[in-house]
């Protein structure tokens, strides 16, 4: 009798600390909830590809900060740039990549969303683990930080490719091709974003 209510006592409490192991994180519950909302733009038959484009960049605005990524992908040239100059990057790589995201969610129109886990980099920074399914499936990552108002989408995994990474380094390349000339990038990500449409 005393082994039994041992055990059920034992069960009882490791019943909440399982479904506290397995509780999605708020990084889980935004990308749960925020992809799902963008593949149900792009496919939202309601919409004209027009008002699908716009809808979808108001969207992806909403959950991305996109001065703090801007600003990351620009390195030490930030801090030297004149205001001008950084503000006119800042709008340019802005519509870079919305331009760039629609085309990665147009990818995978029509599937849908399961978030698979999560992991913590450090406190307020997560890796959340997707899979893409309604084709074959596709794994895809979303780096999320949490340390504002609201969580926000900082960077995504395609591939193995972290997009933000691969940017940087095309970023900087394309700095130094042009003696470090702020106003060359913005010039090219306002091309590149034109080619992407």
């Amino acid at each position: 009798m005393y082994r039994r209510h041992l055990l059920l006592g034992a069960l009882a409490l490791a019943v909440p600390f399982a479904r506290t192991a397995q509780a999605a994180t708020p990084a889980e519950d935004f990308i749960a909830a925020n992809i799902q909302a963008g593949f149900d733009i792009l496919n939202d038959k309601a919409l004209d590809t027009a008002a699908r484009r716009e809808k979808f960049a108001a969207f992806l605005l909403s959950l991305t900060d996109m001065r703090r990524v801007a600003l990351f992908l620009l390195g030490p040239a930030a801090q030297t740039a004149p205001p001008a100059d950084l503000e006119a990057y800042v709008a340019a790589y802005r519509d870079y990549i919305l331009a760039v995201y629609q085309g990665y969610f147009a990818l995978y129109a029509g599937q849908t969303l399961k978030v698979l886990s999560s992991r913590e980099r450090a406190a307020d920074d997560f890796i959340v683990t997707t899979q893409v399914a309604g084709g074959a499936p596709v794994q895809v990552q979303f780096r999320v930080r949490t340390d504002g108002a609201r969580p926000v989408l900082v960077d995504v995994n395609v591939a193995g490719v972290w997009l933000a990474l691969a940017e940087r380094d095309q970023f900087r390349a394309v700095l130094s091709r042009n003696n470090g000339d702020i106003n060359a990038l913005s010039a090219h990500l306002r091309d590149a974003a034109r080619k992407q449409t």
